[in-house]
């Protein structure tokens, strides 16, 4: 499809300078723009290539000046990368905007779904399953009986959603994600034989909230493991059950958080961050990567290392830890002077 520059600057709050008419096909890195596409302009350091971009179209903030020449025609808004960020998501509502059920999948007699749904081929749809409107099931996904998807919400390709479980309105969920598997529940005999505990809860995932690929969530022992408003999680990430992760939090990959672990509203948690299970992260705490915690974080704290401390502390310890071999050589030959 293509869009003229003043179609864009329409959908987005724009004003064009140049070619009203100019038409673009496609999307592209400013330093990388061919005749056709539509590129934006935030970062200052690339500002010498909107006088050598091939792009036709090119998204800027209003506040842009040229100092020479340029080919490229501009769209000022406010902010180049709110307005850029806004076109992609308009560009995967078009990319995206499948329908219709394809064949063959295995849909029970007892589920019931809205309008304008997409059901890819070799998805199986268990019992009693409530899909809502615009919901997108792309092919090879399992949705298990009971379980209910909500308005607008996207589900790629080899998702898993076992039984019991809820996905709100407006979630996305990629590729090979696992919602509701059994928590690791195991309990040893007398014979220091481990055996397994029932997994009986489900998981519960609120509006607006983006899974990544790989991640598993673990369906609670009893109760719910819930995923709040607005959270996003990054690939691989592994939540064992009855994990709780507040509102608006975001969670970057190979993080894992063990069982019954409570997460607060809007916290920064980095990748490959390990969490001790029964503890407390407070609201607005940022956890930097590889940390490991193991005891609960009041609200607004800023933590690193393993066992983690306060990320000020840490960062004065680790200067003094990178001298460690010159310290211990002047407190030997210190040692020396004094025995004589």
């Amino acid at each position: 499809m293509k869009f003229t520059a003043n179609q864009i600057a329409e959908l987005i709050g724009g004003e064009v300078v140049g070619d009203e008419n100019a038409e673009v096909f496609t999307l592209s890195k400013i330093e990388e723009g061919i005749e056709g596409s539509l590129t934006f302009l935030s970062n200052p350091k690339y500002t010498p290539f909107i006088y050598s971009t091939n792009a036709t179209v090119t998204i800027v903030d209003d506040d842009f000046v040229a100092d020479k020449e340029i080919t490229t025609t501009l769209i000022k808004v406010a902010n180049a990368y709110t307005a850029f960020s806004t076109l992609l998501e308009h560009y995967n509502l078009i990319k995206n905007n499948k329908t219709g059920i394809e064949s063959p999948v295995s849909i029970a007699s007892t589920v019931t779904h809205g309008d304008n749904v997409y059901i890819g081929a070799f998805t199986s749809i268990g019992e009693n399953v409530r899909i809502g409107n615009n919901v997108k099931i792309y092919p090879n996904c399992y949705i298990g009986d009971n379980a209910e998807i909500g308005d607008n919400t996207t589900i790629f390709a080899g998702v898993k959603i076992y039984s019991d479980c809820i996905v709100g309105a407006h979630c996305t969920i990629d590729a090979a994600a696992v919602v509701g598997a059994d928590g690791f529940g195991f309990s040893p005999d007398d014979d220091g034989v481990y055996k397994k505990v029932p997994q009986i809860g489900n998981v519960i995932i609120e509006d607006h909230v983006d899974v990544g690929a790989a991640t598993t969530i673990d369906r609670a022992t009893l109760g719910s493991t819930i995923i709040k408003k607005g959270v996003k999680l990054d690939n691989q990430i592994q939540i064992a059950h009855n994990v709780v992760i507040g509102e608006n939090t975001v969670i970057a990959a190979q993080t894992g958080i063990a069982g019954s672990t409570k997460i607060g509203a809007h916290c920064q948690i980095g990748g490959q961050v390990g969490m001790a299970g029964h503890i407390t992260i407070g609201n607005h705490v940022k956890i930097q990567g590889q940390s490991g915690i193991t005891k609960s974080i009041p609200d607004h704290e800023v933590v690193q290392g393993t066992p983690a401390f306060g990320y000020g502390d840490y960062y004065k310890s680790y200067v003094h830890f990178k001298n460690l071999p010159h310290l211990a050589k002047t407190i030997g030959e210190l040692e020396k002077k004094l025995k004589k």
